[in-house]
């Protein structure tokens, strides 16, 4: 991707997020040559990884050579600021990461941990990513679903109005209207 005219790479950071679980098949294929060489051929010069719970602990590097730097932790009062200065999120398919990941306006793929049982998480992820919200992988398919992914073709994201199924419950509960 473009270089600044004084030679630099201007700063594009790929922010992970598993939130408060541990995930640690999405911290180890984000750490992967792979997926991080495929990151790095897109443009993208940082990634800060949140890691959770989790035990595997990725390969932190400067950069200095050319390569992605990499940094990580395990957890933040809040994640927004970090929402906000990426260019790119890639996010355990947790609701709350999304819906704030996408209110954002960022890209976001997000990888459904396919361990947890009765996943009803992956039902999210695969409806907004049919909607071209969002792209949805799992850890085996994300080197794929980057080198394919063209963020152009993803739609915002606008939240519904819920004013009037809040009215249809509070006359059903015999509140008045306003």
């Amino acid at each position: 991707m473009g270089e600044a005219e004084d030679g630099v790479k201007p700063k594009r950071v790929v922010f992970v997020t598993v939130g408060t679980t541990c995930f640690d098949g999405l911290v180890k294929v984000v750490d992967s040559l792979e997926v991080k060489d495929e990151l790095s051929k897109r443009g993208y010069t940082h990634l800060l990884i949140q890691m959770g719970r989790g035990s595997y602990l990725p390969t932190k590097s400067t950069g200095d050579d050319g390569s992605l730097a990499v940094d990580y932790f395990t957890f933040s009062s809040s994640i927004a600021d970090h929402l906000r200065s990426a260019s790119l999120v890639i996010s355990h398919a947790g609701s709350g990461s999304i819906f704030e990941t996408l209110r954002l306006g960022k890209p976001l793929i997000v990888v459904v941990n396919e361990d947890l049982m009765d996943n009803h998480q992956s039902e999210l992820a695969e409806e907004l990513a049919e909607r071209k919200h969002l792209y949805c992988a799992c850890p085996r398919t994300l080197h794929q679903t980057i080198a394919g992914m063209d963020l152009k073709s993803l739609l915002p994201y606008s939240p519904g109005d819920a004013t009037p199924v809040a009215k249809l419950i509070n006359r059903f509960l015999g509140f008045p209207e306003d």
